[in-house]
């Protein structure tokens, strides 16, 4: 059992702990589990590890990692989809020229691996979607009747990052973005980026993280920026309005924008109040010039479109990172590697606790059975304290195929018949709610 299993991992805010939460802990106990370091706890939950042989900065998923990990891009994706996102592959692999095109080798290539031979050409590892993507959208004639074309991807890049600044999932040299790129007319932009935010405020809200602040990323001295000062200008306005009319507050920094033009930040903090940046919005009139990508208007005339980058929870690794250390493992209940533990009193209710668990599983709910050879229920109860709902069955419930159901906020149900419980949980996960019951509870 992790060293933590003795404390206190109540979600609740310090003071709302239930008076029957089983952990009894103190406010300050309560408080300090709040300021988890994702990459302490992450190894304890079974998350996440490392190799030397791997290599720093290249974490692999165990197989709980992988879970919280896949849900999340599959909530993504399907967020997307309703949005009118359509999903594209590109190669991790592109030739240098790719990227001396977009400018990435001109403005990043010290944050990009050496360049590898290969047939008499030189292919680098990507740093970033975007340039695949300008040339997926360049491959066949376009017209205005198919803008907005929102283009999403959730892919591989790989930044050379110094040793000296790799940690856990926030700083790597391998990552999974979830990006796209929405190309529009200018007309378009401002309910592009509108639309953008609305799709990062939800995400947010299914997946309980509250936003530091919104930056205003601007280009600082010094930089090295496409030198294009009319395009800075107007991608900088169109920004800033869409962030007045959202009525959003926000504050302008210097230095903080892309190469090639400003983005709408959105600022998370970790226990300790350090801030990182997990989405972005940016308007980008550089590649659509360097790609000299078009569009046939209505008029019949060629024209150029605007390419809008946009991520909703920026990379997974940063996503889930930020993800532990807000909730110190007890996700929500829709994200949690396990979402129901099945808790048979004694063997004899083994073959319900199976009944039970296989129910879940055809409803696609992630459920294991903890049984009395794990120890006894109090300890398999104190075990299992991170996982959403805890479903007791002793003689009577077996008799009447009920569970006496426990939520991980310490509240405790009475037995209710197993149907009625399973469509509940059913539904507040298929919903995204970070609440663990609706209605009232005992």
């Amino acid at each position: 059992m992790s060293r933590r299993a003795d404390r206190c991992l109540c979600p609740k805010p310090r003071g709302e702990c239930p008076g029957a939460s089983p952990c009894g802990h103190s406010p300050d106990v309560r408080e300090e589990t709040a300021m988890h370091d994702h990459r302490k706890l992450g190894r304890e939950l079974g998350l996440f590890d490392t190799d030397p042989l791997i290599g720093a900065g290249l974490p692999y998923w165990l197989p709980d990692g992988a879970t919280v990990r896949h849900t999340l891009e599959e909530y993504i994706r399907a967020a997307e989809r309703r949005a009118g996102y359509r999903h594209v592959y590109s190669p991790v692999l592109g030739k240098r020229e790719l990227y001396e095109i977009s400018g990435h080798w001109a403005h990043y290539s010290d944050d990009m691996f050496p360049p590898m031979d290969l047939g008499g050409e030189q292919v680098v590892l990507r740093p970033s979607l975007c340039p695949h993507h300008a040339v997926i959208y360049r491959s066949r004639s376009r017209s205005y009747r198919e803008l907005p074309l929102r283009m999403a991807e959730l892919g591989g890049m790989y930044r050379s990052e110094l040793s000296g600044v790799l940690g856990g999932l926030t700083r790597v040299r391998a990552i999974q973005l979830n990006d796209a790129h929405i190309f529009c007319t200018l007309e378009q932009v401002a309910e592009e980026a509108r639309a953008a935010l609305e799709l990062i405020r939800r995400a947010y809200e299914a997946l309980g993280i509250t936003p530091a602040r919104y930056r205003l990323s601007l280009p600082g001295p010094g930089g090295k920026y496409v030198a294009a000062p009319e395009k800075w200008r107007r991608s900088t306005a169109l920004l800033t309005d869409v962030l007045d009319r959202s009525g959003l507050p926000y504050e302008a920094a210097e230095g903080e924008a892309a190469f090639y033009g400003p983005k709408i930040d959105v600022q998370v903090t970790d226990g300790a109040g350090r801030e990182s940046t997990l989405s972005t919005v940016q308007v980008d009139f550089h590649q659509p010039e360097r790609f000299e990508l078009h569009y046939i208007g209505a008029d019949g005339a060629r024209h150029r479109p605007v390419m809008i980058h946009r991520s909703i929870i920026g990379s997974v690794e940063r996503a889930v990172a930020h993800l532990v250390e807000r909730h110190g493992g007890a996700f929500p209940a829709w994200l949690a590697p396990t979402q129901l533990v099945i808790l048979p009193v004694s063997g004899a209710e083994l073959p319900n606790a199976a009944a039970l668990a296989r129910r879940c599983t055809r409803l696609g709910l992630r459920a294991e059975i903890a049984g009395p050879d794990r120890g006894s229920l109090g300890a398999r109860i104190r075990e299992a304290r991170l996982v959403p709902y805890q479903a007791v069955i002793g003689a009577e419930e077996a008799a009447d195929e009920s569970v006496a159901l426990r939520l991980r906020d310490g509240r405790r149900l009475e037995p209710q018949p197993v149907s009625e419980v399973l469509t509940r949980i059913s539904a507040l996960v298929e919903a995204h709610s970070t609440d663990l019951w609706a209605g009232p509870a005992s």
